[in-house]
């Protein structure tokens, strides 16, 4: 461990499909309850996919003042939200100088692209009044993290990143570093999506990555079951607190989990098409930053997206990485009821994964009907499972080959 600093997980915030704040979507997660439904936000009816996952009874009000919601994108008001629960949660009380040594990262795929498409639409219809002067520092990706940092008084490192679908677990990645090497005390870490828009929507069927189960929301994502036929989109937000374990151990600070390890590396190979040596090899440096051997793993929170080729190359990883010790695993997909993500998949699943350590609870991979022969492994199919847990890894495969895997560990009363 890189100058001898854990990292701790002592606060968390999410607004998810199935749950505004992690407690209601804990306990729907463990319900095996779905939040996939039909889009509501425009007319989807010609799309060949019009199902989403989208945030129900979100009311920015209660996170931040009408002149900061007026100025900021939805994605950012997810991230605002998410960052206001964590920090509550985390119960750390900010002076000057906590302020100073404390920092955030916070990520998007899509950013502002609500906000932007509006504002195209209306400049091909002629309306340049509609033009706001605050569109850049709407729609940009780091918007998120320069909002959450002015906001909440925030002034260590600040970083807005977007990698993909495994942008939420290098968040968490880049956070830990910084408190490791000791340019800050505590990292507030996650990442957040508004991106069901027609033509993000409209383009994901194109590519035919999406599902179109459109007669049955609740059942169109299926990882690893014989008939997944691809994800389905959903936003929402995902924000951890991290701190120096010394430092909450002192405060006596209500912990997750310990963030053992992480890693992250690029498949280099094509844009859409995984690579399990790639992941495998991703997983296997997770473990050795953890300085742990893969039999001590229990439970892989998988990215589990339901796409055909995605979980094949998912489910080859886990056998490469972990070898006689993956029929042993007990591995599950939260997107099968809270869809996918994008960005803020990793930093929810992260957040799912500590709450799996502290309460003993795996929550299920729903909708898993009918096994694909080449995707056998415990899926803890369609409900919940109590559990001895200790260490689980946090999975985020990436568009273009982008890979994060984090190592988490239940943090006992005699750690």
């Amino acid at each position: 461990m890189k100058n001898g600093r854990r990292v701790a997980i002592t606060g968390a915030g999410m607004l998810t499909p199935i749950g505004i704040g992690v407690r209601e979507s804990w306990e729907a997660l463990c319900a095996g309850e779905s939040g996939i439904g039909p889009i509501t936000r425009f007319d989807a009816s010609d799309l060949p996919t019009r199902i989403a996952g989208e945030i129900k009874g979100f009311d920015a009000a209660q996170y931040m003042d009408r002149k900061t919601a007026r100025r900021t994108d939805l994605f950012s008001q997810y991230a605002i939200a998410a960052t206001r629960m964590a920090l509550e949660d985390s119960g750390i009380r900010f002076d000057e100088a906590t302020c100073w040594r404390t920092g955030v990262i916070l990520g998007s795929v899509m950013g502002g692209i609500g906000t932007l498409v509006h504002h195209i639409n209306s400049v091909a219809e002629g309306n340049f009044e509609g033009v706001t002067k605050m569109l850049a520092s709407m729609y940009m990706p780091s918007a998120g993290a320069n909002d959450i940092s002015v906001i909440f008084g925030l002034k260590g490192p600040s970083r807005g990143i977007s990698t993909a679908c495994a942008t939420g677990g290098h968040a968490i990645q880049d956070a830990v570093r910084f408190i490791q090497y000791e340019d800050a005390d505590i990292m507030v870490a996650g990442a957040a999506e508004a991106q069901i828009v027609p033509i993000f929507i409209d383009s994901l069927a194109r590519l035919k990555a999406s599902s179109t189960k459109n007669d049955e929301p609740q059942r169109a994502s299926r990882p690893f079951d014989l008939h997944r036929d691809g994800f389905v989109s959903s936003e929402g937000a995902g924000v951890l607190v991290l701190e120096e374990m010394g430092r909450a151990l002192a405060r006596g600070a209500h912990i997750y989990a310990e963030v053992l390890g992480t890693a992250s590396n690029i498949d280099a190979y094509h844009a859409t098409k995984p690579d399990s040596e790639s992941q495998a090899r991703c997983i296997r440096l997770a473990l050795d930053d953890a300085q742990i051997a893969g039999a001590e793993v229990d439970y892989v929170n998988a990215h589990g997206t339901a796409t055909p080729l995605g979980d094949l190359s998912e489910v080859q990883a886990l056998k490469k990485a972990f070898g006689r010790h993956a029929p042993k695993l007990m591995v599950s997909s939260n997107k099968s009821m809270i869809g996918h993500m994008w960005s803020a998949s990793g930093a929810v699943e992260a957040i799912f994964t500590s709450l799996t350590l502290k309460h003993g609870i795996v929550p299920p991979t729903i909708n898993y009907d009918e096994p694909d022969p080449d995707c056998e492994m415990d899926f803890v199919p369609n409900v919940k499972r109590e559990a001895d847990v200790r260490t689980a890894i946090s999975e985020s495969f990436g568009f273009g080959g982008m890979n994060a895997v984090v190592v988490l560990r239940r943090v006992d009363a005699t750690n």
